[in-house]
């Protein structure tokens, strides 16, 4: 786990692996990099906004329960970006196919089921 920190870090760690891709390939990695990163940071704004501006819903602590889950997976698409960032430039500086992931596969799940509690918790409401 520590050497996997330290490589997110380490720019030389990195140079030193495998030969120097295409450079249009590193830039498209990190483009893919800071579309992960806005993702996380409008999960991260998207839980500030409910806890701050979100009625109560008519479910105790719901409002709560999103707004929490919405920056807790706002935190970890950024840790995951920047691993993802890091096996992708190790994998195309060693030749290696690009590594595979279930991760964009999981966060649609879970934002469609937070979106799914949404409209749940707006139906009750409506319906009071």
């Amino acid at each position: 786990m520590l050497g996997m920190i330290r490589r997110w870090f380490d720019t030389e760690e990195v140079r030193r692996v495998g030969t120097t891709p295409d450079y249009r390939f590193s830039l498209a990695n990190e483009r893919t990099f800071l579309a992960w990163i806005r993702t996380g940071l409008a999960l991260v704004a998207g839980g500030l906004a409910t806890a701050q501006f979100l009625p109560p819903l008519p479910i105790a602590h719901l409002r709560e329960v999103i707004s929490v889950a919405l920056l807790l997976l706002g935190g970890l698409v950024a840790v995951r970006a920047v691993d993802r960032w890091a096996r992708t430039e190790r994998a195309m500086r060693l030749g290696r196919d690009l590594p595979a992931s279930r991760f964009p596969a999981l966060l649609a799940i879970l934002v469609g089921l937070g979106a799914v509690l949404l409209v749940v918790a707006v139906l009750v409401r409506a319906f009071q």
